[in-house]
Formats: structure tokens, sequence, C-alpha cells
């Protein structure tokens, strides 16, 4: 399973049910770019099975990134049923994340 790109108008739609990372980035964050790899390894790992892997631009969507009151990037967002449990702001390496997603898996 891949990373899958979301916006506003289908964010709510695509996290309501079961449990998602969402990463909120932009094309000129450094940090972002170093994340997305780490993102996609980890969506790609079995440890991962039945978590749904996404990424919002927040400056093509800004009112998801509002919503959640995103003010550094990357942040992180874990859902369960629609409701954010975590929020990990900074890079974080793929053994970090995996150990934080093995809580919701």
């Amino acid at each position: 399973m891949a990373v899958t790109a979301i916006t506003d108008s289908n964010f709510e739609q695509e996290t309501s049910t079961g449990v998602a990372i969402t990463d909120f980035w932009a094309t000129w964050c450094g940090p972002c770019k170093m994340q997305s790899p780490v993102l996609d390894a980890l969506s790609e790992e079995d440890s991962a099975k039945g978590i749904n892997f996404y990424k919002v631009d927040v400056d093509e969507n800004k009112e998801t990134a509002s919503n959640f009151g995103i003010r550094a990037i990357p942040t992180l967002v874990v859902t369960k049923d629609g409701q954010a449990v975590e929020r990990i702001t900074g890079f974080h390496n793929k053994e970090q994340l995996a150990e934080i997603l093995q809580k919701y898996a």
C-alpha cells in the first residue's frame, strides 16, 4: 500500500473509518522531503497492515490544515474512526513511527 494524496474535499471521507496516519507537508519543506520516503517504506511493511497512509499538502489544502491547527510541518496526525488520537511534529524515523502506530494497529 502506498501513501495517498488527499485534499480538503475528501479528507473526512477517507479518514472516517479505521486507523489512518496523515502527513501534513509542503513542497518547499526540507524535513517533509525527508519524512516522505520513510512513510512510503513504512506503508509497505506488514506491521502497518490495516493502517491507511495519507498526505495533505498544506499550501493547497488550508482548510484541513487549519482544522487540525497545523503550525509546523511535517506534522503527522494519527486518526481512528475520524478522531485524532496522536500528533507527531517534526521528522521521525521508521522505527519511531512503527512504534507509535503499533498502539493503533
